[in-house]
């Protein structure tokens, strides 16, 4: 029981920070780039090389950490995590802070899948979404704190104070797992690390990645249709090998583990563009300032929060793809809501459809990791936990992808001005209705992989 709780301390502390960073750095790029006279695209690349570095390492980090053992993969994740966070608070060479930040996401890849795998090997499975659910909160509270908590430091301390903090929370995570938690966890040992497989899936990855990101450009477009063939050269090479670094039978065999993590992969594309227009429509149609904005915005990942552990906890006792797919369904509905913005919403009726979407989110989240971990044996613990925090990456990045698609197309290259509202409206109502759509797509996808 003692290293239950321990664990699920460390798994809490360490799915705060890395979200934390990711939503707090946003406040302070302004005031680094005025600081240390840098570019809008080299700031750009400090946000997104750390969400690259994430993304191509996730997966192979947690087959690493089922060959070699979770915790010890978990404790140099942490400790890469500190140091290169330290190094960032010192930096002031543009160049050396977009590094760092590849470092530091290698470090947070390291992190971000073993908490869970190491809490679906302490917990039974009657007690997994619980522990899932007080994780997911965990994770919400970061993404809620990041741009509060992260405006305040900067204010009072400066940019650097954000690395600091990071620093010195990811350290004391590290300190109390060596001291409370000594058990490793291993179930592959005798498999070998595919490294072409990883260098296949990182590049392909990174194509993916930089081609939604700069769509609509050809260069977008190129890089996009680059990632898909890259993505049927790895899944052949995969086939053929034997110690793959993702088995492509838990994909074609098991369709709870498969389904679930194209529901994940649904929900964020459906989702994580949410924020993004709403910041736009409340700062320019409404004309309120970035401090109210924020706060507006906190409606929904509170909930998040609060809503979590107790879904986690019912996905124990009924089956978790009817728990989520429940979420789903009421972040359908939040989403159809939205469709009819207009210019003279108001406020309160987007405060509550903002709970409402974070509720559906809340209810979604921990029975799918549920659903996703309980799916597979021991040994793709830690594989399986890093393809659900890759799904989850690669939704975010096709929902902006998505939002910026649909703003260039109706806007262009003009600027978000008075004259220009109602075409800012029309591609938020149609982003909106597509991700409604998408959404209401992603409820039969988590209805699917129910147990017979």
């Amino acid at each position: 029981m003692k290293n239950k709780i321990s664990i699920l301390i460390i798994a809490c502390m360490s799915s705060f920070i890395t979200p934390f960073m990711g939503s707090s750095i946003n406040v302070a790029l302004p005031i680094m780039g005025k600081e240390l006279s840098i570019s809008a695209s080299l700031l750009a690349w400090i946000a997104t090389s750390y969400l690259l570095s994430v993304s191509i390492f996730l997966l192979p980090s947690g087959k690493i950490a089922d060959i070699y053992g979770r915790r010890k993969v978990f404790l140099s994740g942490l400790i890469i995590y500190s140091f290169s966070s330290f190094l960032l608070s010192l930096s002031s060479n543009p160049y050396v802070i977009i590094f760092l930040r590849v470092i530091q996401g290698i470090g947070a890849a390291m992190i971000f899948g073993m908490g869970i795998a190491i809490l679906t090997e302490v917990f039974p499975p009657y007690e997994r979404g619980k522990a899932f659910g007080i994780n997911s909160a965990s994770v919400y509270t970061g993404l809620s704190l990041g741009p509060f908590l992260g405006g305040i430091l900067t204010k009072e301390f400066g940019w650097r104070s954000i690395f600091i903090f990071n620093s010195i929370f990811s350290f004391i995570t590290a300190i109390y797992l060596i001291l409370s938690f000594k058990m490793e966890f291993k179930n592959s040992e005798r498999e070998k690390f595919d490294i072409k497989g990883a260098v296949i899936y990182g590049i392909t990855l990174l194509f993916l990645i930089y081609g939604l990101s700069t769509l609509p450009s050809k260069k977008g477009i190129i890089f996009f249709l680059l990632g898909i063939l890259g993505i049927i050269l790895f899944v052949n090479f995969e086939i053929k090998n034997d110690y793959p670094i993702l088995n492509i039978n838990l994909l074609r065999k098991n369709l709870v583990f498969s389904f679930s993590n194209l529901a994940t992969f649904i929900n964020y594309a459906s989702t994580a563009g949410v924020t993004f227009i709403l910041s736009l429509y409340l700062q320019y149609i409404k004309g309120i300032n970035p401090r109210e904005t924020g706060i507006i915005l906190l409606s929904q990942p509170v909930f998040m929060a609060l809503v979590s552990p107790f879904a986690g906890r019912i996905s124990d006792k009924i089956e978790p793809a009817k728990i989520s797919s429940f979420g789903m369904f009421l972040t359908f509905l939040s989403l159809l809501i939205f469709t009819f913005l207009e210019n003279n919403t108001k406020i309160l009726l987007i405060i509550l459809n903002l709970i409402l979407l974070g509720l559906g989110l809340g209810i979604f989240a921990s029975p799918n990791t549920n659903a996703v971990m309980s799916s597979v044996d021991k040994k793709f613990y830690g594989v399986s936990a890093g393809m659900l925090a890759t799904m989850r990456v690669l939704g975010q990045m096709f929902s902006m992808a998505l939002v910026t698609l649909l703003l260039t197309f109706y806007i262009g290259g003009k600027k978000i001005v008075q004259e220009n509202f109602y075409l800012f409206l029309k591609s938020s109502k149609v982003s909106f209705l597509v991700f409604s759509i998408l959404c209401f797509i992603g409820i039969f996808v988590s209805l699917k992989r129910r147990k017979k």
